[in-house]
């Protein structure tokens, strides 16, 4: 039989620890204790601790090699790697070293080049290789003494990865226990909802330990492992993300980011300074891409807030809470519902159509014009909040915008098309809009032509204790404008005149003693279109709201954007 002394002299002189390597398995509980509470005993070494979790970083095509000591013969053993971000390689080995020391019965070891040299020459037997992405484990009921090596290699991108290694694997059970079903179920399914259901683990209420469970949803695929979600959402924030490049690092920080400190250039070729990490690999994921929600010991959860007719990948993890641990069920998938389809309102060509959607509620419009054309004119005029319009024609998209107010989209025609319109309510509340769509000429539309800009001017060198003057720009049809004052409060504001103003509201909804005066104005120039106006037998410091409706050929009005003005209060 091996001596116990020697094997764990060879690990440390292997390894060149020093006094902070264990002696590992066969573990002194009390001392296990005291060295899972001081993580930085064995977290960044390559000695793996005895029943404990560690996570470790790889880069492509460079393998990480980790030890550990089996002491005493028939030892029962189990290793665990798990997978984060890309397929592993791994294999466990038993490493031939000798059995006694040499130095010609001195007791002496051998030096430590040629101890060294020994480990490396000779590659040992091989117990166990596996190449994937599953949580993988290698389990023996009894194992030989020996110095054990497990090596890891990531051949597509840099990874993160976890290992477990116990000799007590039967009272250890670090991993939740699945049950005998370990399928996640869609019990509900909606257009934005899904819920799912699952059977509790046995961890819980038979052993009592601490398990909540932790649900991820994605539009990819389903996860393996909860480290491969993790990694998946924040790139393994308190593993990855580096200290303030003005910080000095020691070696125990370059490890504790994936890096081995040396002195062979390993830095350089990593494109590292004495302060700054490359931080390439720190790229995440949009937050909206993949979400993850731990709900306590409930064993039934509803995902809400999702798209319709979407499909979405779902998995629930069991996680000990007390060691972090976690087990995955078999996750599943679900496409949510199509949204209800509603009846598609026809347009009329040269007609306005009434257009009412519930608050964040959807409309669609089709326009199928009879005769060829060249052009189609669009109107959407919103009455209250800003809306969404989207246009297609024939499937291909042409346009999406939001709308506040009044506007004109001038689109290409092509023979035969058919344009489809779907409106987007707001999320403040109900909205209503009037909508034209037209192959005739701008004289023969029932919408006046507006210009581009369709706010009020205020000159406020021209203002007096009665009186205020204001511009607005024209066209060059020969539109009808009609000018209404209100007197106001001081503390009436923007947001208050949207509030309480319906846009498509016309002249005829206004008191006859709010109307200024009404007039015909047009420039066949447009860099002269330009009216102006002299509002009169106003009270001194007082403030009003102005507006500008221009009124079409079949009565249809728009109003230009009111503007609040106040005379002065001292002339």
């Amino acid at each position: 039989m091996r001596q116990c002394k020697g094997w764990s002299l060879v690990l440390l002189m292997v390894l060149g620890l020093g006094s902070l390597a264990q002696k590992l398995p066969t573990r002194d509980e009390g001392l296990f204790q005291m060295q899972i509470r001081d993580k930085s005993l064995f977290h960044d070494s390559s000695v793996i601790p005895d029943g404990a979790e560690i996570s470790g970083y790889l880069f492509r095509d460079t393998p990480k090699r980790y030890y550990f000591v089996v002491e005493e013969d028939n030892t029962p053993l189990s290793v665990t790697v798990t997978p984060c971000d890309a397929p592993l390689e791994w294999k466990l080995t038993l490493q031939e070293l000798p059995e006694e020391s040499s130095g010609e019965g001195s007791g002496e070891p051998e030096p430590l080049d040629q101890q060294k040299q020994q480990v490396t020459v000779d590659e040992g037997t091989e117990l166990f290789t596996y190449k994937g992405n599953d949580v993988e484990s290698y389990v023996a009921t009894s194992t030989p003494s020996g110095l054990y090596q497990l090596e890891l290699l990531s051949t597509e991108k840099d990874s993160n990865f976890k290992v477990y290694t116990t000799t007590t694997p039967e009272s250890d059970q670090p991993y939740p226990e699945l049950p005998y079903d370990p399928r996640v179920d869609v019990t509900a399914l909606g257009r934005t909802t899904v819920t799912l259901a699952w059977k509790p683990t046995p961890t819980g209420f038979l052993m009592g330990q601490p398990v909540q469970y932790c649900v991820v949803i994605n539009k990819e695929h389903n996860f393996k492992s909860m480290c491969a979600a993790e990694a998946k959402i924040s790139a393994d924030d308190a593993f990855m993300l580096a200290p303030k490049p003005v910080r000095d690092f020691s070696p125990f920080d370059f490890v504790h980011f994936g890096f081995v400190p040396s002195d062979n250039g390993f830095g350089k070729e990593r494109g590292l300074t004495s302060n700054k990490i490359s931080r390439a690999y720190l790229a995440k994921p949009k937050a909206s891409d993949i979400q993850k929600v731990c709900i306590g010991n409930k064993n039934i959860y509803t995902v809400s807030d999702l798209k319709p007719d979407t499909q979405y990948y779902f998995d629930v993890f069991a996680v000990n809470s007390a060691t972090n641990t976690s087990t995955a069920y078999v996750g599943t998938f679900a496409r949510t519902k199509e949204e209800a389809r509603q009846k598609t309102l026809e347009l009329k060509d040269g007609k306005v159509s009434d257009v009412f959607i519930k608050r964040k509620g959807t409309k669609f419009l089709r326009f199928a014009p009879v005769s060829s054309h060249q052009r189609v004119t669009l109107f959407v005029h919103s009455c209250l909040d800003a809306v969404q319009v989207q246009v297609r024609r024939d499937g291909k998209l042409l346009l999406s915008q939001n709308v506040e107010g009044v506007r004109q989209f001038q689109l290409r025609g092509k023979p035969k098309a058919k344009y489809q319109i779907r409106l987007r309510g707001s999320r403040k509340g109900a909205s209503t809009l009037k909508v034209l769509a037209t192959t005739r000429p701008s004289s023969k539309q029932p919408f006046p032509s507006l210009p581009e800009d369709t706010r009020i001017k205020a000159f406020d060198k021209l203002r007096t204790c009665s009186s205020v003057t204001v511009a607005w720009l024209g066209t060059q049809d020969r539109n009808k404008y009609c000018i209404y004052r209100k007197e106001v409060a001081d503390s009436y504001g923007e947001e208050q005149r949207r509030r309480e103003q319906n846009q498509c509201a016309g002249p005829e909804t206004r008191r006859k003693s709010e109307k200024v005066l009404c007039k015909y104005f047009h420039s066949p120039n447009l860099q002269k279109a330009v009216t102006t106006e002299t509002i009169t037998g106003l009270e001194p410091g007082k403030t009003y709201l102005l507006d500008v409706y221009v009124v079409g050929h079949s009565g249809h009005s728009v109003r230009y954007q009111s503007k609040l003005v106040k005379t002065r209060k001292y002339c």
